[in-house]
């Protein structure tokens, strides 16, 4: 196998919105803590070639993602379907939509990132060298804690504890894979997996940043000069990171202990690898339709007229959130709705979900748009054929939340509100959905 590693900065300007947190926020970015990159890693075995994109963005949508792709492959030569494209899902980087007021997507950045990004994937196509691959699942600890289950927002002095464990650790990630590829006896580049939300940034913060993820890729950067550090985001749907929802001095001050117990651990996965042969490259992508609710446009409409009458009552205000008269939300609702009738009315049939996958011998990654919860991660894996099968979320589009089955039963903000706020229906039986149309996706991968 021959493989190589590129990167290039996509730092938004200041003064961009960020994304996340809350409806209308106006969180817009006051400076740079730390660059953005886009990194990329090209395989070749054979005839087959395919790019692995990683991006500290919070997502891409599918139609930016299939202008990259075309970029990439005029640049390049690897065919589009060979592209995948994921991000980190930081909560400190540009706002990019879709959803609807969760920050205001700035233009010219949206228009300069496809070269932005084919960039990296042209300086990794230009490096390829016969390469080694090397694999390691190491111990990680003391960064995650399940949301459905523990406390969110646990004093700062308990969980900056280097003995500090969530109450379910078998409910979150305990362990990050470290993949090491190394070219001419020096490593090229690592691809760290591990599943946790990254917000320890919360919305009162307004730095430009990777987040713990980015933060560690970049440290670890700075100690080995020349290679590309490649986050990809595991199950983190139900995962937040132990500090969350604090001040801002607190929170950066928390981001570099986070980042710090990560890339110790990637450090510790470097000099525990052991290699691993690839006999083969293969990149497949699918689309497959996943059943919706049954929402008509008679319960659309409905919802829609609940909206509007709290919209037109006197006292309501554009305040910000916290104030009085604080309706920023209904008008999300207001604003989706409208969309979703209009797609109703105009026949538009149940768009197709993408899903990619990336086999590197025994190795496959298996990328969706959601933000995939722990149990359906399990399910995937133990079906699996891989020796090595690494669930991603946020990959080539942006969904919102895969909830299990416990979290789609009891409702709320992850089965309900998130879906609203991309303005389309939510999903019937996602959990299960996914976990058939991954594991198929697996066995074809595998055959």
């Amino acid at each position: 196998m021959k493989a190589g590693f590129g990167k290039n900065d996509i730092t938004p300007r200041v003064g961009v919105e960020l994304c996340g947190f809350g409806p209308y926020l106006c969180r817009k970015s006051t400076a740079i803590r730390d660059p953005l990159s886009a990194r990329a890693l090209v395989v070749e075995h054979g005839r087959t070639r395919a790019a692995l994109i990683s991006c500290d963005l919070i997502a891409v949508p599918l139609w930016l993602t299939q202008r990259i792709r075309e970029r990439v492959q005029r640049e390049t030569g690897i065919p589009a379907d060979a592209v995948m494209l994921h991000c980190t899902h930081t909560h400190s980087g540009p706002a990019l939509g879709p959803y609807i007021g969760w920050g205001e997507p700035d233009q010219p950045y949206i228009e300069t990132l496809p070269q932005r990004v084919a960039k990296a994937v042209s300086l990794a196509a230009s490096s390829l060298r016969d390469a080694t691959v090397l694999h390691a699942e190491v111990p990680c600890a003391g960064i995650g804690l399940n949301r459905e289950f523990d406390r969110d927002a646990q004093p700062l002095d308990d969980v900056l504890r280097e003995d500090w464990r969530p109450a379910r650790p078998e409910l979150t990630d305990t362990t990050c894979h470290v993949l090491r590829v190394d070219v001419d006896g020096r490593t090229a580049g690592v691809l760290s997996y591990f599943g946790c939300h990254p917000v320890v940034c919360c919305q009162e913060t307004h730095y430009i940043h990777g987040d713990y993820c980015g933060v560690a890729c970049s440290a670890l950067e700075r100690e080995h000069p020349g290679s590309a550090f490649m986050f990809l985001q595991g199950a983190n749907g139900d995962v937040n990171s132990c500090v969350v929802h604090k001040p801002e001095q607190a929170s950066l001050l928390a981001l570099d202990v986070i980042a710090g117990r990560f890339a110790r651990a990637v450090r510790s996965g470097m000099a525990a690898c052991k290699a691993v042969t690839v006999d083969e490259v293969r990149c497949i992508r699918r689309a497959v339709t996943l059943a919706r609710r049954p929402w008509g446009l008679e319960k659309l409409r409905q919802m829609l007229s609940e909206k509007e009458a709290i919209l037109a009552q006197p006292h309501a205000t554009d305040a910000l959130p916290g104030q009085p008269s604080n309706i920023r939300m209904e008008v999300v609702y207001a604003v989706a709705l409208r969309r979703m009738i209009a797609q109703a009315e105009g026949g538009e049939p149940n768009a197709p979900v993408e899903l990619q996958g990336l086999r590197l011998g025994c190795v496959a990654l298996l990328g969706a748009p959601f933000e995939i919860m722990q149990a359906i991660k399990n399910d995937i894996r133990a079906a699996a054929r891989s020796q090595v099968p690494l669930v991603m979320s946020v990959t080539n589009d942006t969904l919102g939340y895969a909830p299990d089955r416990t979290c789609a039963a009891r409702g709320g903000y992850a089965a309900d509100v998130v879906p609203l706020m991309g303005g389309f229906v939510p999903f019937a039986n996602l959990h299960d959905d996914l976990v058939r149309e991954l594991s198929a996706l697996e066995v074809a991968l595998t055959s």
